[in-house]
């Protein structure tokens, strides 16, 4: 199977097609220009350019290499030999030329100087372009944009500009000052960049019958004009939406990109969103047209259709339609459509657009009420697409081309920022990973396309953390030993001393012989940057995987902040902290305690436009000067490094008047009982404090619901402890003497440690069943729905009290 993942420059990757030729380190051949012999020699396990000369291994490290290999082989046997569904149809895209239409190619960007001049922000010239003239009869002849340098020209601090708007085809002030002065620019002008610099290189990677295949960043571009086009004919207006329901694919790229072409506004819809929950933001952003990716979700549409006045037409990417529907199209029939649409007639549009208007709506969670609208400019998006993203040391592709796997839901501004529209601006080449992939498969993808940069939630690490416990659990004596003793050497190193620190030879034998084989298992050999964000981690986790040395890098900002405002990177990294601010933005604390704990209040190019008709919600979220104000609660350190302590919302005030942050008690309890996975701090207007525990349980392989089964984990505790169970319901049924004492002597080492007696833990309860998504208690990011915990379980709360 071929490796979904160029190689950056120098190195075999530069013999595919597209990259530029440079020879072998092993053989000397220049890839196009004549045959590898390497790649034959790789494929009998042999390169003799991969590392340089041979050197003999250790036999204990080829022993334990292929023992780890084949227990996780064995571990995972269902995700690794299960048949893989095809993730869209041929279609399209198996016609397009394999480096993109000549007309693409073959462009000559002199032409357009006098707007690389004006539009770029201290980018060098593409080394990919070959000075050749546009053809003549080229269909995307708008590449020669005569328009930019108006749009350009036109002013964007008019007197009845303001700094947010609840109009989704309203403008604001961009908030460019000193500390700020870039120019800003839009989403056409930043992919427009990428043509110009990574036109040949690989943009978009899929699998297709067990291969490989993938998109250049030329072909990406005319797809994004075609499907923009295709939106004109359906009949999208400007500043109203397309919705996006759907799992991560190239269509939802081009789709979401064609529309900002277009003129509309992209909005996306979770994948596990209920019917109302569609009709509602669809409703809401006046979408013109809906994309879905199968069957199902299609279904959902029709079964509201009814009720979205400004519906025009649904396109389905993945399945066909069970039957030819009016007004219903397949992928490749709406790609055709554009055909009928002149190219000037797009170019008019694109050419009129501006940095500061909406182009993009997320809608948050709604796990405080009713979902809202985050409105974001063009600015919003490639101002963080280039500056947050370069806060987190991601390449351009000129240095290196960063390889990611895109599987989290572009629904949230995390997934959309990193996946979409940073690869954009960096030349990045995004794969994406199979529908099923939070439910086992995901290892899978990464071992395939070993990426250089890796993002997920707290939760997908605690998944991965409990597979390899679950894999050492079952293992040999020695081989577990073994990952105890190389796990425990470096996270005592890591925790005492700094990434750049040479390491002593213990903590290098430990992670040559065994954590390297257990990163390559993974599919982390070549990851250089971890990143998790949208909720918090717990301090179990960041030691797990210190000690595979593996430095997990935080983020915060939210939709609000168009993804990051502060990040963590191999050169700014502090245990436990939220990173340092993206410079050009600006952080401040109000209302502080005695301990520097304060509401964070956000100011920058990456605050939003306001929320989608809520006005009296956007005042409350943006001060007059400009300021987002948060909700959350941290403090900064000397450096300058955020510490997130919890949120004004969740604050406990006790009937004694005591303010209670829930999150550092609960994160606490979790700590020191490890068969814990989920605790619920209670005792808002209550006259003391108790809490909701549930256990740690595997999930169901097909729909990741929890089952009554708990997990490795979870049953080595109860054996310590003196107990047999080996299912939630044998501890809650039966009331397992063992196991509720154990957590009864944890819960009261937690009180020991807490800041007073108003802190303590009272009485507390073990549910049923574990927090999920289908049963109401999280959100679809993981977010704890706490206003629904408290009215699902308010009977075994009320008799607390």
């Amino acid at each position: 199977m071929p490796s979904p993942a160029a190689s950056s420059p120098g190195t075999r990757g530069t013999h595919r097609q597209g990259l530029p030729y440079a020879p072998c380190p092993g053989c000397g051949s220049r890839g196009d220009a004549e045959p590898c012999v390497c790649q034959l020699q790789e494929e009998e396990g042999e390169h003799p350019g991969a590392a340089g000369p041979s050197q003999p291994r250790p036999l204990l490290a080829v022993w334990w290499s292929w023992a780890w290999r084949g227990l996780l082989w064995l571990s995972l046997g269902d995700a690794v030999t299960r048949p893989r569904r095809l993730l869209f149809s041929p279609g399209f895209l198996s016609r397009l030329p394999p480096r993109g239409p000549g007309c693409v190619h073959k462009l000559s960007f002199v032409r357009n100087l006098q707007y690389r001049q004006e539009v770029r922000l201290n980018v060098r010239s593409s080394s990919l372009t070959d000075g050749q003239t546009l053809s003549k009869e080229s269909p995307s002849h708008a590449l020669q944009l005569s328009g930019p340098e108006k749009a350009q020209d036109s002013p964007l601090h008019s007197p009845e500009e303001v700094l947010w708007t609840t109009q989704a085809d309203g403008r604001v002030r961009l908030r460019m000052d000193a500390s700020c002065p870039q120019l800003p620019y839009t989403v056409h002008q930043m992919f427009y960049e990428a043509l110009d610099k990574y036109g040949d290189l690989r943009a978009l990677g899929f699998k297709r019958q067990e291969t490989w295949e993938h998109i250049s960043y030329s072909q990406y571009y005319l797809l994004a004009r075609k499907a923009a086009k295709g939106f004109l004919k359906l009949g999208l207006e400007r500043a109203h939406s397309v919705a996006i329901l759907g799992f991560n694919a190239p269509e939802w790229f081009f789709s979401a990109v064609g529309t900002v072409f277009a003129g509309g506004i992209v909005t996306g819809i979770y994948t596990t969103s209920s019917p109302e929950a569609c009709q509602y933001i669809s409703h809401d952003c006046r979408a013109n047209i809906i994309v879905v990716d199968t069957q199902k979700q299609l279904e959902k549409i029709l079964k509201i259709w009814k009720h979205l006045p400004h519906l025009k037409a649904v396109v389905i990417y993945k399945e066909p339609p069970p039957q030819k529907m009016a007004n219903v199209y397949t992928m490749e029939e709406f790609m055709e459509l554009g055909n009928e649409v002149p190219e000037e007639a797009l170019d008019v549009i694109i050419n009129a657009q501006q940095p500061n208007q909406c182009c993009a709506l997320v809608y948050t969670s709604g796990t405080t009420g009713t979902p809202k609208g985050v409105m974001l400019s063009q600015d919003n998006i490639t101002w963080t697409a280039r500056y947050g993203s370069q806060a987190g040391d991601i390449q351009p592709a000129e240095v290196q081309q960063e390889v990611v796997v895109s599987y989290l839901p572009l629904s949230h501004i995390a997934a959309q920022i990193y996946d979409l529209w940073t690869g954009i601006q960096w030349g990045a080449q995004v794969c994406f990973a199979e529908p099923d992939a939070l439910k086992g498969s995901l290892v899978n993808t990464l071992r395939e396309v070993e990426p250089t940069s890796h993002m997920g939630v707290p939760r997908v690490w605690e998944k991965i953390m409990e597979r390899i416990q679950e894999v050492a659990a079952q293992s040999g004596f020695i081989r577990r030993k073994m990952l105890l003793w190389a796990m425990s050497v470096t996270l005592e190193q890591n925790l005492t001393c700094s990434a750049s620190d040479l390491k002593p030879f213990t903590t290098r034998l430990a992670d040559y012989l065994v954590l390297a084989k257990v990163r390559q298992a993974l599919g982390f050999a070549k990851c250089q940057k971890n990143f998790y964000g949208a909720a918090p981690m717990a301090a179990e986790t960041q030691h797990f995987f210190l000690g595979l040395n593996i430095r997990l890098y935080a983020g915060y900002g939210l939709s609000e902040t168009s993804g990051p405002h502060f990040m963590s990177s191999p050169c700014n990294y502090r245990l436990y902290s939220s990173g340092k601010v993206v410079p050009g933005c600006r952080v401040r604390l109000v209302n502080q305690d005695a301990e520097g704990i304060g509401e964070i209040c956000l100011w920058g190019r990456t605050i939003f436009m306001g929320y989608l008709n809520m006005e009296d919600k956007t005042r409350e979220a943006i001060d007059e000067e400009g300021w987002l104000h948060t909700g959350d609660t941290g403090r900064l350190d000397a450096d300058g490094f955020l510490y997130i302590t919890g949120r004004l919302k969740e604050l406990i005030i006790t009937a004694g008047g005591e303010n209670v942050p829930p999150v550092p008690i609960e994160e606490a309890v979790k700590m020191e009982l490890p068969i814990v996975s989920n605790a619920m701090l209670i005792g808002d207007q209550r006259k003391f404090l108790s809490m909701l525990l549930t256990l740690k349980c595997t999930l169901d392989p097909d729909t990741s619901d929890p089952t009554d089964n708990l997990t490795e984990q979870a049953v080595e505790f109860c054996q310590r402890v003196g107990s047999k169970a080996t299912t939630v319901s044998e501890i809650v049924g039966k009331k397992d003497g063992a196991v509720y004492q154990a957590i009864e002597e944890g819960i009261q080492r937690v009180n020991l440690n807490a800041a007073a007696r108003p802190y303590h833990i009272q009485k507390w309860a073990i549910l049923e069943r574990d927090f999920s998504i289908s049963g109401g208690e999280f959100g679809p990011t993981m977010k704890l729905k706490r206003l629904t915990v408290l009215e699902k379980y308010k009977n075994i709360i009320d008799s607390f009290y």
